[in-house]
């Protein structure tokens, strides 16, 4: 299962693109996720709503935290470059506990946004993502491979593909990290966690869309900056 050249070049937008298609689901499915499992005349039925959309709020900070963490290490210009780098092997930072963090993030983003979708929302985001992220993993990994060799493959057998190891299982290389790059390149996911917090606590559709609007717009943004600028040096 590997991803095509098209696809890795463009993840970003199909990412986009995939979002959209989840939450267009709503004009065949309007029953959102959450509500179809809690009923308005379930007792405690709001407090029990919270509690199922500050899970997603969770997912969305945990997933925040790892990106901007693996982002430290590998950089943000290479996290968001279209293309693929296979010059340097991180080991450093989060990838001693996971192989792919910045992945294990973005499936997270999907599951815990999810529970704003309908059920068949839910089910695009979840699955979809899970089938997308395995298909760049495949590609990313077949070409480390192919140009790291036995230095790439002692790490896959000591550190797992996406299931993290609480324990460490190589040891640190001394990578310094660059934190203020990273918050910088990570900025929408960490606006997508406060989207999802403020809807958490006001169960409000329109601030949900406004928050997230405005994360899309800042994304969008920070693409165009960082197109321009390697336009630039180019």
């Amino acid at each position: 299962m590997k991803a095509t050249a098209f696809e890795f070049r463009h993840r970003s937008l199909l990412n986009l693109i995939h979002f959209w298609i989840a939450f267009q689901a709503y004009s065949i499915d309007r029953v959102n996720v959450v509500a179809a499992f809690i009923h308005a005349d379930t007792p405690h039925a709001a407090l029990l709503v919270r509690i199922a959309f500050g899970f997603g709020a969770l997912l969305l900070g945990i997933a925040a935290s790892i990106r901007t963490w693996a982002a430290a290490y590998l950089r943000s210009d290479v996290v968001h470059d279209t293309a693929l780098h296979t010059e340097t092997l991180v080991a450093d930072g989060p990838y001693r506990h996971v192989r792919n963090p910045l992945y294990l993030g973005t499936f997270l983003l999907s599951v815990g946004l999810g529970l704003l979708a309908s059920r068949l929302g839910f089910a695009i985001l979840a699955v979809g993502g899970a089938i997308r992220i395995l298909r760049l993993i495949g590609r990313e990994e077949a070409e480390l491979e192919r140009e790291r060799g036995e230095s790439f493959r002692e790490f896959c057998r000591r550190v797992p593909r996406l299931l993290p190891s609480l324990r460490a299982r190589v040891p640190a290389s001394g990578l310094k990290p660059q934190w203020g790059q990273a918050f910088r390149g990570e900025a929408f996911m960490w606006g997508f966690f406060i989207t999802m917090v403020a809807f958490t606590i006001t169960l409000r559709d329109r601030v949900a869309e406004v928050l997230a609007g405005a994360t899309l717009a800042l994304w969008l943004l920070d693409k165009a900056i960082r197109g321009r600028s390697k336009a630039a040096v180019a």
